[in-house]
């Protein structure tokens, strides 16, 4: 059976974070969600943030709800789009998120950077 590898493009460390949401589920946070914040916080828009992503705007729009939901506060602030335009910027605390999320893949990566380098070295590829 060949083992599915989700970012095969991206080698080397991937932090994921599994918490309890504010009703009791076990919820991630991970570099997909956090890719999808920082796109939106690019461009100002979850259509065109899924569209850098590769995703469809049906499964952002979904990943944005459900960041929203996982947190004490919403992460991203939507207007409805139409003749006026919509669009989409992180909250504060989206930002302060993101923020921390990134710090903490840095730090995870300094970290790490020697036992994945005798990990890289034991599978004698380029990884």
């Amino acid at each position: 059976m060949k083992e599915r590898v989700r970012h095969p493009d991206r080698l080397g460390l991937h932090l994921r974070i599994v918490l309890r949401d504010p009703a009791g589920r076990s919820v991630a946070f991970g570099p997909g969600k956090a890719d999808l914040l920082e796109a939106i916080a690019e461009t100002g828009s979850i259509a065109a943030a899924g569209r850098r992503l590769g995703m469809s705007y049906k499964r952002a729009w979904g990943l944005v709800e459900a960041l929203n939901a996982m947190f004490r506060a919403p992460l991203v602030d939507a207007a409805k789009g139409g003749a006026g335009g919509g669009g989409a910027a992180l909250t504060p605390l989206g930002e302060e998120i993101l923020a921390a999320y990134r710090a903490l893949v840095a730090e995870s990566s300094r970290a790490g950077a020697a036992p994945l380098a005798a990990i890289r070295e034991a599978v004698g590829g380029e990884g």
